[in-house]
């Protein structure tokens, strides 16, 4: 492999990871905001982002600290 070829790979592994976390993001506000998410209730879908966000699969996508992220998108809803 070559160096570019690695920082393909690496730039690769980096857009996923804030895809994922971008999702959970829209997801966690649209719950907020009350409608249902893939035809699941908001409630369940609070949870399960608010888990996400605290998990070690989030601490391996990325640096920023998940109860920033909660705490910020819950004060857009003054929550």
């Amino acid at each position: 492999m070559t160096f570019s070829q690695f920082e393909m790979n690496q730039r690769g592994l980096e857009d996923l990871s804030n895809a994922i976390i971008l999702q959970a993001v829209k997801d966690y506000r649209s719950a907020l905001a009350g409608g249902s998410v893939n035809g699941r209730d908001s409630k369940s879908v609070i949870e399960e982002c608010e888990r996400f966000f605290q998990s070690e699969w989030f601490n391996v996508l990325t640096n920023v600290d998940g109860m920033i992220i909660i705490a910020s998108i819950r004060k857009e809803f003054e929550i």
